[in-house]
């Protein structure tokens, strides 16, 4: 198609990244996306089960906000940030009522006491999965429940298949911002502007030997200087492209390092007035007694809006996914069910429901990556630039402090921008 310093693979979070911080150091570049669209898993949508409203299928936060440089671009060109932690009203259950002030108290104290026996055991130890911290607290009856949203919910991850450094590195902190209108609708005004990109083109081969690369593309072939892949590491670890010569050992072990967790939304629209007493805009979750106990968290009534969403992930979430969607359903109004009974099915009774499938999208292959225990420094190492700098990998699997989300993605892009300009 053309020849270009930077060939940049994938136009989600990092792909943009990459070519906006090689525009401003004056170097051409050309993204190649695989689908019809930018942003990747920050994507939204109006779909009509919802009424048409904006509903982020992804990607629905910018996170560590005082320090996210997505928020500074909102702000500057007059974009609204909601507020989601002042919206947000939380309700926690143990058993089927509500928490006393004092378990909410002992609650909210919970994830400090877990972030801080972390620390204690990776103090005398290089790694462990990260079921090691609640079974090291016995007598915190809260300390499972942390887990469970730190680890499946959260960070998609099972606790027993993720690394606990990896999770103390990535820990996030400070507020969490919404673009009005969702984020994926954002990342597609304003973050695409002015670049070369060209959607539905698929790249099926890298060639890197020479003295700079070839990619092939089932739409032609482009050549430059250096490229930078910005795939999932799932579309990676599936061989989707090809690289001639093959990857070195050490990156395709980083590769398998990373593999990708799964996070599903649920959302049920509501058939009558009913709001199951609860405000709007209500966080909803229980206690967790067991770890691996399938659990559902919920945002209910969010913006106003006449349905309840659901968050799962981790193992529960595949194997909904391999259920099918109507298991996805079911299980979402069974956890429901648990806190407040029959009149669920009074108030979902045939309505319309949606069921977020990144599982089964071929250009992402999950929802964002985990470590896995022992092969904490996996991301570091995809990271690094192979034959000076001509081969690069970025996204949020090849960043530390913020991974798996859109503003680790667009950091480890504009790095990865910077070393081949």
């Amino acid at each position: 198609m053309s020849d270009v310093d930077v060939a940049v693979i994938g136009a989600g979070l990092a792909g943009l990244g990459a070519a906006t911080a090689l525009r401003a150091a004056g170097r051409s570049a050309l993204v190649l996306e695989a689908s019809d669209r930018i942003g990747g898993r920050a994507w939204t949508t109006h779909p009509a089960q919802l009424g048409g409203v904006w509903f982020d299928m992804g990607a629905v936060w910018l996170h560590s906000a005082e320090i996210n440089p997505l928020v500074p671009i909102a702000r500057a060109v007059g974009d609204t940030l909601l507020r989601s932690d002042e919206l947000r009203v939380e309700r926690t259950f143990v058993g089927t009522r509500e928490a006393t002030a004092e378990e909410y108290a002992d609650y909210g104290g919970a994830w400090q006491r877990y972030e801080d026996r972390a620390a204690d055991i990776l103090r005398t130890r290089d790694d462990v999965p990260m079921a090691e911290v609640a079974r090291s607290m016995p007598d915190d009856p809260w300390a499972v429940t942390v887990e469970t949203w730190e680890g499946p919910i959260i960070c998609c991850a099972g606790a027993e298949e993720f690394s606990l450094r990896d999770w103390y590195r990535n820990l996030l902190s400070g507020s969490n911002l919404v673009p009005q209108g969702g984020i994926g609708a954002f990342v597609a005004r304003r973050l695409g502007e002015g670049l070369d990109i060209r959607w539905a083109t698929p790249v099926t081969k890298v060639s890197w030997n020479g003295s700079g690369v070839s990619v092939e593309t089932l739409r032609g072939r482009v050549t430059a200087r250096s490229a930078i892949v910005t795939v999932s590491t799932g579309v990676l670890a599936a061989g989707a492209i090809a690289f001639d010569p093959p990857l070195p050992p050490e990156v395709l072990s980083s590769i398998h390092a990373l593999p990708m967790g799964l996070a599903m939304k649920v959302a049920l629209r509501a058939t009558g007035p009913d709001r199951l007493d609860l405000p709007l805009h209500c966080s909803v979750d229980r206690q967790v007694k067991r770890s691996g106990d399938p659990t559902m968290g919920f945002q209910c009534w969010p913006y106003k809006r006449d349905y309840v969403q659901g968050w799962v992930g981790g193992p529960v979430a595949w194997e909904l996914a391999r259920a099918g969607e109507a298991a996805a359903v079911d299980f979402a109004l069974g956890q429901l069910r648990a806190l407040f009974g029959g009149r669920v099915d009074r108030l979902f009774g045939g309505g319309q429901t949606l069921v977020t499938r990144w599982d089964a999208d071929p250009f992402v292959r999950g929802a964002y990556s985990f470590v896995r225990p022992g092969d904490a420094d996996a991301r570091i190492a995809l990271a690094q630039p192979l034959a000076d700098g001509r081969l690069l990998f970025a996204g949020e699997a090849c960043h530390n402090g913020m991974a798996g989300t859109v503003a680790g993605a667009w950091i480890s892009g504009q790095d990865a921008a910077r070393i081949a300009a």
